[in-house]
């Protein structure tokens, strides 16, 4: 998929070469829960979020992701309307998980061919298209073998032409393998940062020739440095509740042992001028070329900071393979 000539492009499904960063949606649809279990990133600022969109288009991005569920439907409705001038922006949304806008409520997970079109319907009309680019699973650990009937809905929706092109996010190299032959199956969506180099998974992809989107490039934020020992993030941030995949955060502080090996990465991760946040990014371009990373954002300035890693590029072969030492692996 990696524009050689290029080593921050990336050729998608269709054809078009774009810069190989895009920018992930969850954090701008707010808070929404399951229960009292914050599943959003905090309060939110729309107008701030459409100008940060706004800006990320003007840097030359070109590739948005979100989910269905994310804020309850608001990360598509804010998507939909920043972008309602912009039809040539590549959009990847998700499905899955079903949420009530109206109590901002998780209220359960479905994978039916009805859950599956009423819920393409409802993005479609969130994000004001007639297609999404890219639709994925959204069910992380769903069945594998029950999943072919979840693919061949989405053969058929393509067919359509609801879809162009559709994907799993999945942290399960196994699950992705069974699909990557078809001819709809162009990526897969993934854990992956220079603390958890997800190797399975990008052997998997190079293999198939999949594009790795990467959920988590800078490890919930912790690989932005901002975080002080003993700082606490809100109450209605996700990253303060008791989840068991949650691992850069406990009870809403960066766990230690993550602290730790920030620290013994954080010089080599600032090489060539580089902000921490922007080494993240060079790591992860420099560790595949099927890489597409898309960090979060809440802000113009943070997707300022995102785009400007495109300046520099990947890091270097001395400086990764001097991470690999540095955290023994």
């Amino acid at each position: 998929m990696l524009d050689r000539t290029k080593p921050t492009a990336i050729t998608l499904w269709d054809g078009r070469s774009i810069p190989r960063l895009g920018m992930g949606c969850w954090a701008i649809g707010g808070p929404f829960y399951a229960g009292d279990v914050p599943l959003g990133w905090g309060d939110v600022d729309d107008a701030e979020s459409i100008r940060a969109i706004h800006r990320a288009v003007e840097l030359g991005i070109r590739f948005f992701d979100t989910a269905s569920n994310y804020g309850a439907g608001h990360s598509e409705e804010v998507l939909g309307k920043a972008l309602a001038s912009h039809p040539d922006i590549v959009i990847a949304t998700k499905f899955g998980f079903a949420t009530d806008p109206a109590t901002k409520q998780a209220t359960g997970a479905f994978a039916t061919p009805d859950f599956i079109r009423a819920s393409l319907e409802t993005s479609l009309k969130r994000l004001k298209r007639e297609r999404i680019d890219l639709l994925q699973f959204h069910l992380n650990a769903f069945d594998p073998v029950e999943a072919y009937a979840v693919f061949d809905m989405l053969d058929g929706l393509r067919t359509e032409g609801k879809i162009a092109a559709y994907g799993w996010s999945t942290d399960w190299p196994e699950r992705a393998a069974r699909f990557a032959g078809r001819d709809g199956f162009v990526a897969v969506q993934h854990t992956m940062n220079v603390l958890e180099p997800a190797d399975q998974m990008i052997a998997l992809v190079e293999q198939t020739d999949l594009i790795s989107i990467n959920r988590g490039p800078l490890a919930m934020g912790l690989l932005s440095g901002k975080f002080k020992p003993g700082d606490r993030l809100a109450a209605n941030d996700v990253r303060s509740a008791d989840l068991d995949w949650l691992h850069y955060f406990h009870d809403g502080v960066v766990a230690p042992e993550f602290s730790r090996r920030l620290d013994t990465i954080r010089d080599l991760l600032q090489s060539g001028g580089r902000t921490l946040t922007q080494g993240a990014l060079a790591w992860l371009w420099a560790r595949s070329p099927n890489t597409l990373p898309i960090p979060g954002f809440r802000t113009v300035k943070q997707v300022e900071e995102n785009a400007g890693a495109l300046e520099t590029g990947p890091l270097s072969v001395s400086t990764m393979d001097a991470i690999d030492a540095a955290l023994r692996r």
